[in-house]
């Protein structure tokens, strides 16, 4: 097109299209948000790859490294409730753009870190910034579209965007193993450009400036909610929990912030989060479902390259491939949901996906020490094509009766209580992973004596529990059973999950999207 398309304003509208981009130019917007979004999904997965090796050249402990993953999805859901004001406010080409030059920066920043520190606080500048893509994305991608092809183009979005969790731990493999894990920071550099090119010459300019008062009283609250809530989780395993006064206050800050925050919004004549989208039963209930989603679809990602590496003593690019088979599942799934949705009924194919991550994670609560790669890789697929089948038809069930001139904030929130929890996942499964392992490794020295008959009958040969070297190549057996314990109790438990959350779909109700 010659002109850049018109833009409609209001004052507390976001902006829209007057009409649909030609096709032509609609491939071109969609190809720059894929890129985007892929861009975020491989770096969330290509860290987890290289967990170890950034544990070993920044010296942090084992609860520490996961703060690693923790800071950036939390750094991400503290801004999400942001990015509807931030986008009436500076415009949507605007708010992109800034987005991937800061994204990249950090990335730059986090590919130099020499300690934990300097790592968490780059990976929260970059969490921060690149907590604007996959909202402005979706409601870009529902502006631009007739309703009729809203589930196709949510699908294709979606298909580019699970490349990542294919790419991410192939890549984060090969270059630490040829190169070095900065690289796996370092990769994010081309990918930006070239969507910021992409973007930059195909969205609209913002011609209106909205002059809207940003709720900073409630987005101040829900951060003082979240950074409580995270702080709890995180300093609990080495705090021992409630019997330290330091998680009761971080519990304390933690609850008042999440109460004054619902009752602000509540109350307040523009709050930072519009009421109206909390009170739409749909929506509510599938923010409720993509919690528990978020849940299950990193906590097991997060702590399995440890497992891999440190317990079957995989290769880095072994571990890798070995984790790319959820995303060729979630690829597979994603390209089935686009042709199902509007042939099915949406929460019969959320259903399908459902059974499928819990059948995932009641496999991998069989795995042990002494397993190939195949339990891995099944379970890794099933896990995939699950996830691949709940995200599309849950999100067109959630914005079915959203208003258009809220869909950004729709997005974002949702977006925000995914996030929220992914991070409560992954910091649930490492206490969990700790705490577990201390105690199953406890109980087995119980018994690991020179005495018991069944404890020596059952040694290698020349083993000898009476000697220095017999005693220390036993504790190395037990930290190793009961590690493995410890993560077959967590899958166990997100299996459980999985299966608590099927109920909720007999409240949610379809509505076939108008052909207009």
């Amino acid at each position: 097109m010659d002109e850049p398309l018109p833009i409609q304003q209001g004052a507390d509208s976001a902006p829209a299209y007057d009409h649909y981009p030609e096709p032509g130019l609609r491939a071109l917007i969609t190809a720059g948000l894929i890129l985007t979004t892929l861009m975020t999904s491989i770096d969330s997965t290509i860290a987890n790859t290289v967990l170890p090796q950034i544990r070993a050249s920044v010296s942090a402990s084992q609860d520490e490294i996961l703060w690693v993953l923790t800071s950036f999805i939390l750094a991400s859901t503290v801004v999400t409730p942001a990015i509807g004001w931030l986008e009436r406010r500076f415009g949507r080409r605007n708010l992109l753009l800034f987005a991937l030059v800061g994204f990249t920066a950090a990335s730059m920043l986090c590919g130099i870190a020499q300690s934990i520190i300097e790592m968490v606080f780059f990976r929260v500048l970059q969490g921060a910034t690149a907590a604007v893509f996959v909202p402005l994305s979706q409601a870009i991608l529902l502006d631009i579209n007739p309703p009729k092809d809203h589930a196709r183009a949510m699908s294709m979005w979606g298909m580019g965007a699970v490349m990542g969790p294919i790419l991410g731990p192939i890549l984060g493999g090969f270059l630490t193993e040829h190169l070095n894990w900065r690289w796996v920071f370092f990769i994010n550099i081309p990918l930006a450009l070239v969507g910021f090119l992409l973007l930059a010459a195909t969205l609209p300019k913002r011609t209106h400036r909205d002059a809207a008062k940003f709720d900073g009283f409630g987005f101040i609250t829900l951060l003082i909610a979240l950074v409580g809530m995270q702080m709890l989780l995180d300093r609990g395993p080495g705090a021992e929990w409630f019997s330290s006064a330091e998680i009761w206050i971080y519990a304390a800050v933690s609850l008042m912030g999440a109460h004054v925050f619902f009752v602000h919004i509540f109350t307040s004549a523009r709050p930072i989060i519009h009421p109206s989208i909390l009170a739409d039963r749909n929506y509510l209930l599938a923010s409720v479902m993509i919690l528990f989603i978020g849940v299950l679809m990193f906590a097991g990602m997060a702590v399995l390259p440890t497992l891999m590496q440190q317990l079957l003593d995989y290769p880095v690019l072994t571990a890798g491939l070995t984790q790319a088979s959820r995303g060729v599942g979630t690829f597979i799934s994603m390209y089935l949901v686009g042709q199902l949705v509007g042939r099915l009924d949406n929460r019969l194919i959320i259903l399908t996906g459902v059974g499928l991550t819990g059948l995932s994670y009641y496999l991998m609560s069989g795995f042990s020490l002494d397993m190939d790669q195949s339990p891995i890789v099944i379970s890794g697929l099933f896990q995939g094509l699950g996830l691949g089948l709940v995200f599309i038809p849950l999100m067109t069930i959630a914005f079915t009766t959203i208003a258009p001139n809220l869909r950004t904030e729709a997005a974002s929130f949702f977006t925000l209580i995914r996030n929220i929890g992914s991070s409560l996942g992954i910091s649930m499964v490492g206490a969990l992973q700790i705490y577990n392992s201390k105690i199953v490794s406890s109980h087995m020295m119980e018994y690991a004596t020179p005495d018991n008959p069944n404890v020596i009958a059952s040694l290698p040969p020349g083993m000898d529990l009476t000697t220095a070297p017999g005693q220390a190549m036993m504790e190395g057996i037990i930290a190793r059973q009961s590690a493995m314990l410890a993560y077959v109790d967590s899958f166990h438990l997100l299996f459980v999950m999985s299966i608590l959350i099927i109920p909720l779909l007999l409240f949610l109700r379809t509505r076939r999207p108008s052909d207009a």
